[in-house]
């Protein structure tokens, strides 16, 4: 009888079989590879450990406040001093990340998608060895620099079409965030979207040049779509960057509990709400705020759950 039949097909019995007998071959390179595989999972364990803390701790305040009001509330009001009825509705701060974050997404992927085009296939080696650093200290910029350079850059840019537009405002809002996030964004979309283009075959780029086609016909009708799963990619992780940004939303945004009602006025993130809260905030109010970590933990997954998707489809 085929000894196969009795192994569960992918579990990999001979696998581990081979493994003890490479083991006794070679201990050190065997031991090396359980080593990895421990680095592997560390990364595995930290999620579970973060998912575990902030379900047990925010489970149970939705519970308490109500599903419908925690997530279609509209009023944020935590502190029971005053006459009025406490209340935990994170809507308000679920729609100010949304819109900060999509503001961000249509500023920088543009940006970032295009510079990493130039970058790949359009740049001059003396420009090249120009920009690309400059890309890279981007990103090593600390948020808190972003933010007071939103405060004394970008916020005075916009205050005075707040203030026309909308008859008041001091110019944090949510299109400052949006703007300050899509400059942040840039290097993460920048480096990927690069690295990704470069991965494709260069005999793409020759048979559409062979076949009559410009250079800039070529790199957006055949480069750019066979690098479609690396700038989803960076798109994903960009996503990522600016829907978890906090400091430099703080001091921009304007940290307004309210539904948003237009993009010239202050709003508060997910984030921002957690920071500011957090340090003062106990019982109830405090369990409120790790459920918003629950919250925050459900869009990340949501997010990567939609990448994969999407780049399986374009597979």
């Amino acid at each position: 009888m085929n000894r196969h039949v009795f192994e569960p097909r992918g579990f990999g019995f001979q696998k581990i079989k081979n493994y003890f007998q490479n083991f006794r071959k070679s201990p050190l390179e065997s031991s090396m590879a359980l080593v990895f595989l421990a680095c592997a999972c560390v990364s595995i364990v930290a999620i579970l450990v973060i998912a575990i803390f902030l379900f047990s701790g925010g489970l149970p305040a939705i519970r308490e406040i109500g599903v419908s009001e925690f997530f279609l509330g509209t009023r944020w009001a935590p502190d029971d001093r005053y006459p009025a009825t406490p209340a935990f509705g994170v809507l308000p701060m679920i729609m100010g990340s949304v819109y900060i974050t999509i503001g961000a997404l249509v500023i920088g992927v543009p940006i970032g998608l295009f510079t990493a085009i130039f970058l790949a296939h359009m740049c001059p080696r003396r420009i090249y060895v120009v920009i690309k650093p400059i890309v890279n200290l981007l990103a090593g910029i600390p948020s808190v620099v972003y933010g007071f350079f939103g405060m004394v850059v970008v916020v005075p840019l916009i205050r005075p079409f707040a203030r026309e537009i909308t008859g008041g405002g001091t110019g944090e809002s949510i299109l400052a965030a949006s703007v300050l996030l899509g400059i942040m964004i840039l290097p993460v979309v920048i480096s990927i979207s690069e690295s990704a283009i470069r991965a494709v075959p260069e005999n793409y780029l020759e048979g559409a040049l062979a076949l009559g086609a410009s250079k800039t016909r070529s790199v957006f009708c055949v480069i750019v779509p066979a690098a479609r799963s690396g700038i989803t990619a960076a798109v994903v992780l960009g996503i990522g960057r600016a829907i978890g940004e906090t400091m430099a939303v703080n001091m921009v945004a304007g940290n307004q509990p309210r539904m948003p009602v237009h993009l010239l006025r202050g709003a508060r993130s997910l984030t921002a709400n957690i920071v500011m809260e957090m340090p003062y905030a106990y019982g109830l109010h405090r369990d409120a705020l790790t459920a918003t970590g629950v919250v925050l933990l459900l869009f990340v997954l949501l997010i990567n759950i939609a990448s994969v998707l999407l780049i399986r489809k374009g597979r």
